[in-house]
């Protein structure tokens, strides 16, 4: 494919994940039993015949890097093209932070200078869904776009969070309300854009030193009367973790839906992730576990119902456990009771103990490494 990759992990979508971004980027946040949030964007670089691919990331990378150790996973171990993940870094001159999506890539402008394809996809990388990225190319060349904006119809959706996007009857851009109160439409930016690299380096040069920091609000709104820029819209499963608490909770029960587990997990080409050599799930005599999807070394003596469950939970006798995501490493004990609830990695719980939240819509939270 004639294009190149960029991947915006940099931050924790301004602490709306709560303690659960304390620690990792949005970007490593898992999901559906097994996946980091980044994969799914990895594998659609990839699958898209994208050879070569850049993550920014700065907010807590070390959980980041470390997944993306290895690029083979992901099709990415190779002699020309490959992963590359940047992050800022301290000179002689100093040490600037990326102040923006836009500033992140001007900052490592390099990748774009040293590389001869001739279009670019940026996407984020919270976002949980299946594109081929070539079809999204091909509309960019047809409509002779200077930049091509992927959205979704998201009737009936909470909109305050996205980009909401006004275009005519031949998608050519007219407006663009970075999450307005009342949105004038339903089309809903889902941070995904085609523009050529020349033209993104000549942008870049242009906004970033006036103080330009942003994509959406440094280029692509100020430019779209004077460039022509399309949205692309897709039609397919899509959720974004970035949105909040109740966003991440609803993406990774989503994965209890086989339609949805099937788009990632039995229709090629599949969503790949960094392996983890653990045995398959153990489920003793007193085990009850339904409605869930379990991750490897998992073992199981107690009731289970309606979770995601990841690597390495421990659930002693008596134990029950409904509506609720079981991060890495959790253990609980026997006779507890846990219901709408998140428990992040190596979470462990005392027998006895009731960890019970509102709702999906306010689940409770248990922070990294929290002992009950």
């Amino acid at each position: 494919m004639k294009a190149i990759g960029i991947i915006l992990a940099g931050g924790n979508n301004d602490g709306r994940l709560g303690v659960l971004t304390e620690q990792r980027a949005s970007a490593a946040l898992p999901i559906g039993s097994c996946y980091r949030a980044i994969d799914f964007t990895l594998s659609n670089m990839s699958n898209s015949g994208i050879g070569k691919v850049a993550v920014l990331t700065q907010y807590n990378s070390r959980s980041l890097r470390d997944h993306l150790t290895s690029s083979k996973w992901w099709d990415f171990g190779r002699k020309q093209g490959g992963l590359f993940v940047f992050t800022p870094y301290t000179s002689s001159t100093g040490n600037d932070w990326f102040r923006g999506t836009a500033d992140s890539i001007y900052q490592n402008m390099t990748y774009l200078h040293r590389s001869n394809e001739e279009y670019v996809i940026i996407a984020s990388g919270d976002s949980v869904y299946k594109m081929d990225y070539r079809d999204v190319l091909q509309y960019h060349i047809d409509k002779g776009a200077d930049i091509t904006v992927v959205y979704q119809n998201m009737e009936g959706k909470d909109l305050t969070h996205f980009g909401i996007m006004q275009m005519d009857e031949n998608k050519r851009l007219l407006g663009f309300e970075e999450k307005p109160e009342q949105a004038q439409t339903t089309s809903a930016s889902l941070g995904i854009y085609v523009i050529s690299r020349k033209l993104l380096i000549s942008l870049l040069q242009e906004v970033v030193p006036q103080g330009g920091y942003g994509l959406v609000k440094d280029i692509i709104i100020p430019y779209s009367k004077k460039l022509n820029i399309f949205g692309y819209e897709f039609k397919g499963y899509w959720s974004s973790i970035g949105t909040g608490i109740h966003g991440y909770f609803e993406t990774n029960m989503d994965f209890l839906k086989k339609e949805v587990r099937d788009v990632f997990v039995n229709q090629y080409p599949y969503i790949e992730t960094k392996p983890k050599d653990e045995p398959p799930a153990k489920y003793n005599a007193g085990a009850d576990v339904t409605d869930s999807i379990v991750g490897s070394g998992a073992i199981f003596n107690g009731t289970v119902e309606h979770c995601v469950v990841f690597r390495k939970v421990y659930i002693d006798e008596g134990a029950v456990v409904r509506n609720s995501i079981l991060m890495e490493g959790v253990r609980i004990g026997k006779n507890c009771v846990v219901e709408n609830a998140i428990l992040d990695n190596e979470v462990s719980i005392s027998e006895g103990q009731q960890v019970i939240g509102k709702s999906s819509e306010e689940p409770i939270i248990l922070k990294k490494g929290t002992k009950l």
